[in-house]
């Protein structure tokens, strides 16, 4: 029974950890908005720590939608030169 209380106790704070370190590596959220939101992963194990990963993922640009086609040019571009 203790060994799974320990367990539990670790793998939350892992996952607290990771998502802190998550959240202040963002260049998009100021200062404010980093303490903020890593205080709601402390206050709530996993749950807050969930709602603000998830939450954050959500708001990051879609990599896909940027790239360019392996030719380097979009779609619809035409190189003039």
């Amino acid at each position: 029974m203790e060994n799974s209380v320990l367990i539990l106790i670790f793998a939350l704070a892992i996952i607290n950890i990771a998502v802190s370190i998550f959240l202040f590596r963002r260049d998009d959220l100021e200062k404010f908005q980093k303490v903020g939101q890593t205080i709601v992963v402390w206050l709530l194990p996993f749950v807050g720590a969930l709602i603000m990963w998830v939450f954050n993922r959500s708001q990051e640009p879609h990599i896909a939608k940027q790239k360019k086609p392996l030719g380097g040019e979009a779609p619809g571009e035409h190189h003039v030169g």
